[in-house]
C-alpha cells in the first residue's frame, strides 16, 4: 500500500511539473510574439516632411513595403477615406470629387459593403479605388494568419460581386493597429498596407469643430508625397473638402491615385536596382 501511495505521489508531482513546464513554454511563446503597434507619426510642420523615425516600427514598414508617404520630390497628394459606416456624407464627398476631378481611395469594412451597396457601386463607377479595411474591423494583430486571410477575402469577394472590381490591392488595418505578422500575411495575400502622413482627430462625430478647423488641420500638414487620411463620417471634412482641394492646387499640388503611386514606386525601385547593379 505504501509503495502504491508513493508511486501515485510521484506521478502527481511529475504531472504537475509537466503542466508547469507547458505553461512556462506558453508564456514564453506569447512574450516572444512581435509587439503590436498603433500607427503614429511626427506631423509635418511648415512643409517639412513627417517622419516615423521615432515610433519603433520603421524597419518592418520598410521590410514589407508598406506605404507611409509617396515620392517626396514631387508635389503629389493621395487622398484616402476610411469608411467603417455611413453617416450621411459620402454622397456629398463623391459629388465634390467628381466636380473637382480628384481620384480617391475608399477603405471599406464588411458592414459598409452590406449596408451601402448603391454608394459602393457609385464609388467604383466614378473611377475611385476601393481598398480593404477588413470585414469586421478587428484588432488584426490578435488574429492568426488564417483569420487575417478570411477577414480580407470576404471584403474582396463581396465588393467584386457588388461592383465588378475584381482586384483589391490596398489594405488599411483597422485603427492603424498592426504587427509584423499582419504586414507579412497581408503582403502574402497580395496587399500593400497603406498608412498615412496627414491626419487629425476627425472620426469623433460628437466632437466636430467646424469647417474652418478641418481645413486648417489638413492644409497645415501638406507636404510632397502626402497620403491624406480622412474619415467619411466627419461633417467637418465633408464641408471643407472642396476648399482643401482648391488650396492644395493653389499651392502647386496635384491629386493622384494610389495606383499611380505604386507605378512610380516600382519604377524607382527598378531604377535603384539598375544603378546598384552597374
Amino acid at each position: 500500500m505504501g509503495r502504491v501511495l508513493f508511486l501515485k505521489r510521484k506521478i502527481s508531482i511529475t504531472t504537475l511539473l509537466i503542466v508547469i513546464g507547458c505553461c512556462l513554454l506558453f508564456v514564453s511563446s506569447v512574450l516572444a510574439q512581435p509587439g503590436a503597434y498603433h500607427f503614429g507619426f511626427k506631423k509635418s510642420v511648415d512643409g517639412r516632411l513627417p517622419s516615423i523615425d521615432e515610433e519603433g516600427f520603421k524597419d518592418i514598414i520598410m521590410k514589407h513595403g508598406a506605404l507611409f508617404l509617396g515620392d517626396t520630390n514631387k508635389k503629389d497628394l493621395f487622398l484616402t477615406f476610411d469608411n467603417g459606416y455611413e453617416n450621411g456624407y459620402t454622397t456629398k464627398i463623391l459629388d465634390v470629387l467628381k466636380n473637382k476631378k480628384v481620384p480617391a481611395t475608399f477603405f471599406v469594412t464588411g458592414h459598409y459593403v452590406k449596408d451601402q451597396p448603391e454608394l459602393m457601386k457609385r464609388i467604383v463607377a466614378e473611377g475611385h479605388i476601393v481598398g480593404n479595411h477588413s470585414w469586421s474591423h478587428p484588432d488584426m494583430s490578435q488574429l492568426s494568419e488564417g483569420q487575417i486571410k478570411l477577414e480580407l477575402e470576404k471584403v474582396k469577394e463581396q465588393v467584386a460581386i457588388l461592383t465588378g472590381q475584381k482586384e483589391m490591392n490596398y489594405l488599411r488595418a483597422p485603427r492603424g493597429i498592426f504587427n509584423e505578422r499582419v504586414l507579412a500575411a497581408s503582403k502574402q495575400f497580395g496587399y500593400t498596407n497603406v498608412f498615412w502622413s496627414v491626419a487629425y482627430k476627425d472620426w469623433d462625430v460628437n466632437a466636430q469643430r467646424g469647417t474652418e478647423f478641418a481645413y486648417r488641420e489638413v492644409i497645415k500638414q501638406l507636404h510632397p508625397g502626402a497620403i491624406i487620411l480622412l474619415h467619411s463620417v466627419s461633417k467637418d471634412n465633408t464641408e471643407a473638402l472642396g476648399s482643401i482641394i482648391d488650396e492644395a492646387r493653389r499651392q502647386g499640388y496635384e491629386f493622384k491615385s494610389l495606383d499611380e503611386l505604386m507605378i512610380s514606386s516600382e519604377l524607382l525601385i527598378l531604377r535603384a536596382n539598375k544603378e546598384h547593379a552597374e
